[in-house]
């Protein structure tokens, strides 16, 4: 027998007065959502459009289909597989109809209660089964390059998720019972907010995720107190106040990723890194890097490296009067780093950097993430234009694209669902404020980095050269802590752990639960997650987790304990309005304000 009270009751939600009021909303909102449609070509009308296969998905398919078509084993395995799942498909569907037994979903996607109605849970099995099969027959297919595989893969993935049947209002019975609940005032809601995202976006639609006006820079995030004490066209160096009356002889500099903004690290107390590190006796500095824009067009890697890191190195040094800096690299900030230690090795008999951590950080890019897709001539070509047409910068909005794309489901679909089939505000969370507030990058500096690491991995090869010096990472004898997180998708730990092995120095090397921001930003105080250690490097990560201890919780007060080993002995705590440089202005700095 069907279920017994349905969660959608249209008979008993419709009386006529409803009726009437649903259907001058269902007007309402056909009225602002064709308006913003047409706003939005008119705005675009100018504009060059995408080619026939603006994804350059069609030299990837071709090789596959002609790959596939060699050894068409693959392909058969995924239709066995697709009629078996369609004969349990039909037996499920025919057991629950006489009242057996019935499993729930484990996609959150279809977690609700109201999908768990007969006609919308056949819907959700049937598009699963045929999700499988089309990821699976990706899964299965061959290709002369492992990347194009992952391409055709990747993509294939991405499509399925854009057709679940929870993105399409007919299809969605929560959204359908909303609607109803709200005689269509959801409906409206969610085309006003379809509007206004088009119109943020210029008539390109930008996905709102949180609510940006409960966030001010400076005011509710990045309000660790501290100075401005020196600044250049490319960065401000900021030094925090001190928390205890003493704190170690040697500072810490942190040199954060220049495509986002560094209060990654200070968004609000309750899981201010910075802020923590404060508190643990730690002179904190910080990069505040410049939100490029046309002047800095021909900005290159190796000005970054010597008008940015090197350049913070003595700035910090000269602040505290202390002989050397220990350093952190975050994400493309710590491949930068690792840059600086090769050349540092090569150019001078003494260095001034005392050790390093890496956060996220990829030296071998044998192994990168998914971002890596983004990165063939196609796609470079593209960015090129892009920027080109931005005034020598890729727009911030294409960064937000690329990075959001990576995880569709969660930075994309999700919110589509919510603000637009259901009619709500997105939620206010600081970390998808940060995510929203996005940077530039100089084309020069963004073009060879793609190409130097992404295409070419030059400098795992040893073939890379800064201001005329080859590096080698193996020359590099700092000490290193490097953290890599076990569902990271941008930087993975299999990544990371290759270019952990290529360094000459000794290295500890962490690994955090959570992905490429939790598993970094997880304050102590939060319980959440775990790491692993293992004090040796095995030759394959799989060997490193096999004999890795588990600790539940932060990975911070390992690394804290490392750093205090490292840092020399307690000196009087520095005030940042005293030292030999000027404080120029407050912490966050005005650099950090500017938006994209």
């Amino acid at each position: 027998m069907p279920d017994a009270n349905p969660v959608l009751d249209l008979p008993a939600a419709l009386n006529p007065a409803a009726l009437q009021q649903f259907s001058i909303n269902l007007a309402r909102a056909a009225v602002i959502g064709q308006g913003a449609i047409l706003e939005s070509a008119l705005r675009q009308a100018g504009k060059a459009q995408a080619g026939a296969d603006p994804m350059h998905l069609g030299p990837s398919l071709i090789d596959v289909f002609f790959n596939t078509a060699k050894r068409p084993e693959g392909m058969w395995r995924a239709n066995v597989a697709l009629m078996d799942g369609a004969l349990g498909f039909w037996r499920g569907v025919t057991q629950r109809a006489f009242g057996g037994e019935h499993k729930s979903a484990p996609d959150k996607r279809f977690a609700g209660a109201a999908w768990e109605q007969p006609f919308f849970d056949s819907i959700r099995q049937a598009y699963q089964l045929n999700a499988d099969w089309l990821n699976r027959l990706a899964g299965e297919a061959e290709a002369s390059d492992p990347v194009i595989k992952r391409r055709v893969e990747f993509f294939t993935r991405l499509l399925t998720d854009i057709f679940s049947p929870s993105n399409f209002l007919g299809s969605n019975p929560e959204a359908l019972e909303e609607a109803v609940r709200t005689h269509g005032e959801s409906l409206v809601r969610g085309m006003e907010n379809f509007a206004a995202d088009l119109k943020r976006g210029g008539g390109e639609l930008t996905v709102s995720q949180t609510d940006m006006s409960r966030f001010k820079v400076g005011e509710n995030v990045a309000v660790t107190p501290g100075k401005v004490v020196f600044e250049n066209e490319l960065f401000q160096l900021l030094q925090f106040s001190p928390t205890t009356e003493e704190v170690r002889e040697i500072p810490l500099l942190l040199v954060t990723s220049w495509i986002n903004k560094y209060y990654i690290l200070d968004l609000q107390p309750a899981n201010s890194m910075i802020r923590w590190l404060t508190t643990q006796g730690f002179t904190v500095f910080v990069t505040s890097w410049v939100n490029p824009d046309a002047r800095h067009a021909d900005k290159t890697f190796e000005d970054y490296m010597s008008d940015g890191v090197l350049t913070a190195v003595e700035k910090a040094k000269e602040q505290t009067g202390a002989s050397t800096v220990n350093t952190v690299g975050y994400c493309i900030a710590g491949t930068l780093l690792s840059c600086t230690l090769a050349w540092l090795a090569a150019k001078k008999k003494t260095t001034p950097i005392n050790s390093a951590t890496f956060f996220a950080a990829q030296q071998d890019f044998t192994q990168a993430g998914d971002l890596a897709l983004f990165t063939d001539e196609a796609w470079l070509g593209d960015i090129e234009r892009r920027m080109d047409e931005a005034g020598g910068v890729l727009p911030g909005s294409a960064m937000g694209e690329a990075f959001n794309i990576l995880r569709a489901n969660d930075l994309i679909l999700s919110f589509f669902v919510n603000n637009y089939l259901l009619g709500r505000e997105p939620k206010a969370f600081d970390l998808l404020f940060w995510n929203a507030d996005q940077t530039r990058m100089p084309k020069a500096l963004g073009l060879w980095y793609l190409r130097s690491f992404y295409q070419e991995n030059r400098l795992s090869k040893g073939e890379l050269e800064l201001g005329g010096v080859r590096l080698d990472i193996g020359k590099v004898k700092t000490p290193l802590f490097i953290q890599c997180s076990k569902d990271d998708h941008i930087a993975p730990a299999a990544s990371i752990y290759r270019g952990a092995r290529l360094f000459g120095g000794p290295v500890t090397l962490v690994m955090a639960g959570s992905g490429h921001i939790a598993g970094v930003v997880n304050h102590p105080d939060a319980r959440k997650y775990q790491h692993w250690t293992n004090p040796d490097l095995p030759p394959t990560l799989e060997a490193w987790k096999a004999d890795a201890v588990e600790t539940p919780g932060s990975w911070w007060p390992t690394w804290a304990a490392w750093l205090h080993e490292r840092s020399g002995g307690m000196v009087p705590a520095r005030d940042p309005a005293k030292g030999p440089l000027a404080a120029l202005e407050d912490a966050p700095g005005s650099y950090v304000k500017v938006m994209s």
